[in-house]
């Protein structure tokens, strides 16, 4: 089969495109023939050496990128709630293991690979895992909850997406909306960008560069922000600060604008906000499980559509152009980088 590796970290050139054996899944695993890669910022820090390894992910031979969608051809021993034929979205599939997604087939834990509706195209699939189980996860950890999403969850909150044409920005506005949140802003740089967060369905967009950004958001959730789904803390802390609802909760991402966060003591505890900080790699079995399961209530509803009518421009490259995926990613393309393995 073919697959794309590299050993070791450094610019996308060291990617080079190989052909390899296929493995057969051990106990607890599948095999997934993969039809479509999805590439994340995630994925060249890890290549590029931005973002550390776990200790025992293996350094030569890594196959690259968390995310995917394809079908089961294989199960290995003790599997009972995935079969043969199974069309699934994939998470974490490179995470401790250097068994990506961009490679014809891909060896992962069943718990990594989730059941992918027929409904649910496999572009879809593909633009779920990092970002979508990331927004799951910002929306779920207010003081008074949701612990949950599901329509009506988020009733009577209000919530703020910062980066809202991202990938992570576009699930948290879906997701909100499908939860039913009272009102969802996003923040973006260009009228470009703000124009696909309200395509994703946000209420109102605003650029967060704006002088008067808070009044504007204010203007749409008068009663203030209840959840702040943050990639850049140490930029828009003063503007979530001045937005914030009491007791509302800052959950942060991303490290966009620089790794350093101050904030005035006294604003925020004399109005008990939270920052929670959100990494998909240490989150505990049961909030994955929890994520993987909401978001597939919502894919069967038809809650998180891809495309650019849908709010999320799609890049598309060939397998054996795997470097240059990465380094559009690298560079900032709008919307998802995906990558056609196999059809």
């Amino acid at each position: 089969m073919r697959a794309v590796v590299h050993s070791g970290t450094g610019p996308a050139d060291i990617l080079h495109l190989v052909d390899r054996e296929e493995r057969e899944p051990g106990p607890g695993e599948v095999r997934v023939r993969v039809r479509v890669s999805g590439v994340n910022p995630t994925d060249w820090k890890r290549r590029n050496g931005v973002v550390a390894a776990p200790d025992h992910e293996p350094e030569h031979d890594v196959v690259p990128n968390q995310d995917g969608a394809g079908i089961v051809d294989a199960v290995g021993e003790g599997v009972d709630d995935l079969a043969v034929g199974d069309r699934v979205w994939l998470m974490m599939s490179a995470y401790g293991r250097g068994t990506g997604t961009a490679q014809e087939s891909t060896v992962v834990p069943s718990t990594r690979a989730i059941p992918l509706p027929d409904a649910a195209s496999f572009d879809v699939g593909a633009c779920l895992g990092v970002p979508a189980v990331t927004a799951h996860r910002a929306l779920t950890m207010h003081e008074h909850g949701p612990r949950r999403l599901f329509p009506g969850a988020l009733a009577g909150r209000n919530v703020l997406v910062a980066g809202g044409a991202g990938a992570v920005g576009h699930a948290a506005v879906q997701l909100a909306r499908w939860a039913d949140a009272d009102v969802v802003v996003a923040t973006a740089s260009t009228p470009e960008k703000r124009a696909l967060a309200r395509r994703a369905g946000a209420h109102a967009a605003v650029d967060h560069g704006d002088p008067d950004a808070a009044a504007r958001i204010l203007d749409a959730a008068p009663a203030g922000i209840d959840i702040v789904v943050e990639v850049s803390p140490a930029r828009n802390a003063a503007l979530d600060a001045a937005v914030l609802a009491d007791h509302g909760l800052v959950s942060a991402y991303g490290a966009e604008g620089g790794r350093e966060l101050s904030l005035d003591v006294v604003t925020h505890f004399t109005r008990n906000i939270r920052y929670q900080f959100v990494l998909l790699y240490t989150l505990s079995d049961g909030a994955l499980r929890a994520a993987a399961e909401d978001i597939t209530a919502a894919l069967e509803s038809g809650a998180l559509p891809v495309g650019v009518d849908a709010g999320l421009p799609l890049t598309r490259f060939p397998l054996d152009r795997t470097p240059d995926a990465h380094r559009a990613v690298e560079g900032g393309t709008t919307g998802k980088v995906l990558i056609d393995v196999s059809r």
